[in-house]
């Protein structure tokens, strides 16, 4: 390897291998130490090495066998440094006392053994621990589950570098204080860990989804990184009707995703898409996902139910032919299983194109005195379509301007003044 393109070349094939491997890694080793961010650690020494090493011999056949290899010994030598948990040390001796072939051949079988996906599962119930707050958990899981680059995980929330950083040290401080065990919760304790694991997941879709601050209205590869964090956990939990709820949605939402920006980037609101332009596999995928979750039976909770109403557009061949009543009713429902106001907002609108824009407006202003949505730029935004539909042009225009005034978003703020532009009086 002489030249610096082969180098460079070199360099992103083992980024692009660590990318893949490093859940497993990390996971791996945090069995091995009780500790994810001396994990993390190790984990980032196994690849410095790789990238001394592979340049001159090559990636070899295995790697995530050899970044193993390599961080458990790693972790054999820091464990005897340091004098501690000598049980563990003479467990990880033993392993140590075998050919050195072991990294490319018997260590394979490890691998690919059922024991790799439990100790993932493991690392996404600590990364997403409540103990933690939500930005740490959102932070911590991007940069443990996902591998993501701390300057990546900046980009993507608009924050910058230190601070990311700062929220990793703190997340990883607080686990160790709490005593956070590394084991998947027992059955009585599942639920509520789980519903903290896909919190995160589709906080970090929505992000991507529909930007709340910056300059662009989707962040694709943040929809992209969660949707691979969730088929993991629907993976790793096939018999949790939830983790299946959530990848149904978020299938059918991302299948959306093309047509839902203009030629320039700016916003395509979801009654004006082309809907040609939707993802069918996506939508199969999460027609799919969303059977599976009720066949598993239950009650159907929060992110299957959202995934009902996101299949009733999927279905609407027009978006004339949407089953608005029976929005309305699954938002109903929702209402009841998960009640919060932007739920009730969200029925409201539903209401407004099943039974009409009076009626929707009226569902809307019984919400204009809630506190939760004081600042939310989207309450003026449904008010202003009502109120437009309904001919009043005038008010509809001062609620789009509010809105825009409240949107973080640059393409949204764009999209509201433009309508609000359009009911402006002629010659005005």
């Amino acid at each position: 390897m002489t030249t610096r393109q082969t180098a460079g070349e070199a360099q992103r094939a083992i980024e692009a291998v660590f990318r893949i491997e490093s859940a497993r890694l990390i996971a791996g080793l945090t069995r091995i130490v009780g500790d994810v961010g001396l994990a993390e650690e190790l984990a980032q020494d196994a690849m410095v090495a790789a990238l001394e090493r592979w340049p001159e011999t090559g990636v070899p056949e295995n790697p995530g066998a050899w970044l193993m290899a390599t961080a458990k010994n790693r972790a054999i030598d820091l464990l005897r440094r340091r004098e501690r948990l000598a049980r563990k040390v003479a467990a990880l001796g033993r392993d140590a006392q075998i050919e050195p072939s072991w990294a490319e051949a018997d260590f394979a079988r490890v691998v690919d053994s059922a024991e790799i996906e439990d100790d993932l599962l493991r690392l996404v119930f600590i990364a997403c621990h409540p103990v933690l707050s939500t930005q740490a958990r959102v932070t911590l899981t991007l940069r443990l589950v996902g591998g993501l680059r701390t300057d990546e995980i900046a980009r993507a929330f608009l924050v910058s570098e230190p601070t990311v950083q700062q929220r990793i040290v703190r997340a990883k401080k607080r686990l160790a204080e709490a005593r956070v065990p590394f084991e998947v919760p027992g059955r009585e304790e599942l639920t509520e860990r789980l519903s903290s694991v896909l919190e995160v997941v589709y906080l970090v879709f929505n992000e991507g989804y529909a930007a709340t601050a910056g300059d662009d209205w989707m962040r694709p590869a943040l929809c992209e990184e969660a949707l691979r964090l969730g088929r993991m956990v629907a993976g790793l939990l096939p018999r949790e009707p939830e983790a299946h709820g959530l990848v149904a949605l978020m299938e059918i939402q991302a299948s959306r995703s093309a047509a839902r920006t203009g030629p320039h980037g700016e916003p395509v609101l979801l009654l004006e898409q082309n809907r040609s332009r939707w993802d069918r596999l996506l939508i199969r995928r999460g027609l799919a996902a969303l059977a599976r979750a009720e066949e598993l039976g239950g009650t159907i909770g929060p992110y299957a139910l959202q995934a009902a109403i996101a299949a009733c557009h999927a279905r609407a061949g027009t978006a004339a032919q949407t089953d608005w009543p029976r929005i309305a009713l699954l938002y109903e429902a929702l209402a009841r299983v998960a009640p919060s106001p932007v739920v009730e907002l969200n029925r409201a609108v539903a209401v407004g194109m099943a039974f009409g824009a009076e009626e929707g407006l009226a569902a809307v202003d019984e919400l204009a005195a809630e506190p939760a949505l004081a600042g939310y730029h989207l309450l003026p935004s449904v008010r202003g379509d009502l109120l437009a539909r309904l001919g009043r042009a005038a008010e509809a225009r001062q609620e789009f301007l509010r809105a825009a005034s409240l949107t973080r978003n640059a393409r949204e703020r764009a999209l509201l003044e433009d309508r609000a532009a359009r009911l402006r009086p002629p010659g005005s």
